[in-house]
């Protein structure tokens, strides 16, 4: 999941501060009941640690019931922009986590889609736009990132539609 939409500037001046806008908490809200709807809520929610996509991991967790279900919410820089996003999925692969939401930053998100997937999203991450993907393990198991990943739905954040992808 890509962050909701956030102000332009934060009053620090750092671009780590910029929170989501009155708007960007409302389409973040939405999207969380829809992703509750269609019975795709994450167990566990690894979000970057700047301000706007913390704040878009909470107001998940919150809409979801993160707690009461006994899922996770942690941040990891890896998911800052200019992380390694790989590794971060192949720990939490090795670590047998499943339903794993990562909330992050473009174009970061959109790379790796396409790396996963070998396929673009035709408009990119959109703000607060949800990818699911199925990521298991290669048979016979190997070392590295050699996962197969099949990609399994797109959740538009203006439309709240679900398309195949």
């Amino acid at each position: 999941m890509r962050h909701g939409p956030a102000e332009e500037y934060a009053a620090s001046g750092q671009d780590a501060d910029r929170a989501l806008t009155p708007d960007g908490r409302l389409r973040v809200r939405a999207v969380a009941k829809a992703l509750v709807q269609k019975d795709e809520a994450p167990l566990h929610i690894v979000s970057s640690p700047l301000v706007r996509a913390l704040q878009t991991a909470e107001i998940v967790a919150a809409v979801t019931g993160l707690e009461e279900r006994d899922g996770t919410l942690e941040t990891r820089r890896e998911l800052a922009p200019g992380g390694s996003s790989l590794e971060l999925i192949d720990e939490l692969r090795r670590a047998k986590r499943r339903r794993v939401m990562l909330v992050g930053h473009e174009p970061d998100l959109s790379s790796l889609v396409v790396r996963l997937v070998h396929k673009h999203l035709p408009q990119g991450m959109l703000k607060a736009m949800v990818v699911g993907l199925n990521i298991s393990e290669p048979e016979p198991p190997t070392e590295g990132f050699d996962w197969t990943v099949k990609p399994r739905f797109v959740l538009d954040p203006k439309t709240l539609e679900w398309e195949k992808f």
